[in-house]
């Protein structure tokens, strides 16, 4: 049995809608710029901001603008809601699933409960209890009728273990169809937090470069549509045939040196898909531009493939590290690259990496002839998880 995709939506920097985003690779559009729509101190620092206040997501979204929803929220459902009507979804007359990933859940509203100099606003304290990771969740699922659902909070990782979860549902016959994937706004924490971390870059980031500094933070939504694959009718996407799941179990916040997770997590992947690894004929990876996680990702690579490491590139570096949107959108991006023969160009990239003279893709490739792809994502804790794509039958 495979997994058949039948539906994409994703929702960025680069635009609304998965068209919009794919020209905005394709035509190397670059929108990181300063802060603009978050309240933030750390204003010098890029940003790859959804170009939407609120208020505009609400009504992209057909919903009355109420103040106390998430960004997240409306950023996941706006990319739900696409995947849904690409897939052709009748939610309330199917056994639909929804899994999310989520790193922040609603903070952005929890950080608006506090005013700056600590003291709460008792008044509208009450919404706090609908800010979780899981609640953005279920406010989605409510909206989309969809009543079966589930969250995951695992990091950088969190999209994609949303995706390796909607997929184990299905074989499990849990669920006929699941709406799967991640989605993140910018929030002061996170801005603050990987500041305190000294990992946020003060230009755009550069990932697999020798001069890279650090991460641009993003937000965004990424969303497909799965089923069991039984020869039915269906967009004629690629299929999900491969997952895998590891942690290295090195540092709270940093990769092992010789990428350990991220090896097991592909050569899971590898075998739940049955191929080799010289059969990947691109890689979607995970590249944040940090000076440890990019080697990391380098040296589990090597492990992995040797030294015929397929075409590979991070697609960051326009959109900027969505955090736990980062898996869903990437399986958005390389679901596209697979069906029409796209390779993606590195954008930052220059200079090799000193520790090994490996290079990215640096040109935009199209008429690429390859039968597999895969999307990286690895996240804090040691959460490495690898998804692979098939145009086989």
């Amino acid at each position: 049995m495979g997994i058949a995709v039948t539906g994409l939506g994703v929702v960025s920097a680069l635009g609304f809608g998965t068209e919009a985003n794919l020209r905005g690779l394709w035509q190397e559009r670059m929108p990181i710029a300063p802060v603009s729509k978050l309240a933030a101190t750390h204003l010098r620092f890029p940003v790859a901001e959804m170009p939407a206040s609120n208020r505009q997501l609400s009504e992209r979204a057909a919903l009355r603008f109420h103040p106390n929803v998430p960004r997240t929220a409306l950023l996941g459902l706006i990319a739900c809601q696409e995947a849904i009507r690409d897939a052709g979804v009748a939610p309330a007359s199917e056994r639909v699933g929804l899994v999310l990933g989520t790193t922040t859940g609603g903070m952005d509203i929890s950080e608006r409960h506090f005013t700056l100099d600590g003291r709460a606003n008792e008044r509208r304290g009450y919404w706090l209890r609908y800010h979780g990771c899981g609640d953005v969740t279920a406010w989605i699922a409510s909206q989309l009728g969809i009543g079966y659902y589930d969250t995951l909070s695992t990091a950088c990782s969190s999209g994609a273990n949303a995706i390796m979860l909607g997929a184990i549902l299905l074989e499990q016959h849990r669920l006929d169809t699941v709406v799967c994937g991640g989605t993140d706004a910018l929030c002061r924490f996170t801005l603050n937090g990987f500041n305190s971390l000294g990992l946020i870059s003060s230009e755009p980031c550069k990932p697999f470069d020798a001069n890279r500094c650090g991460l641009t933070l993003g937000e965004g939504a990424g969303f497909i549509v799965i089923r069991r694959s039984d020869g039915g009718q269906g967009n004629a996407y690629p299929k999900l045939c491969g997952w895998g799941n590891a942690n290295d179990a090195y540092h709270q916040t940093g990769t092992s040196p010789e990428g350990r997770g991220a090896r097991m997590a592909m050569e899971a992947a590898l075998r739940k898909a049955g191929i080799e690894p010289n059969e990947i004929g691109y890689i979607n990876a995970h590249g944040t531009a940090t000076p440890t996680n990019d080697a990391s990702e380098v040296a589990a690579m090597l492990a992995v493939f040797g030294e015929k490491i397929p075409p590979f590139s991070s697609t960051k570096g326009q959109t900027g590290h969505t955090l736990g949107a980062a898996g869903g959108i990437e399986a958005v991006f390389t679901v596209k690259a697979l069906q029409q023969g796209y390779r993606y160009r590195n954008t930052g990239f220059s200079v090799p990496m000193p520790e090994v003279d490996l290079r990215p893709i640096t040109q935009q490739a199209c008429g690429c002839k390859y039968s597999y792809a895969m999307s990286n994502s690895f996240g804090f804790g040691g959460n490495c998880t690898s998804l692979i794509f098939s145009m086989e039958g």
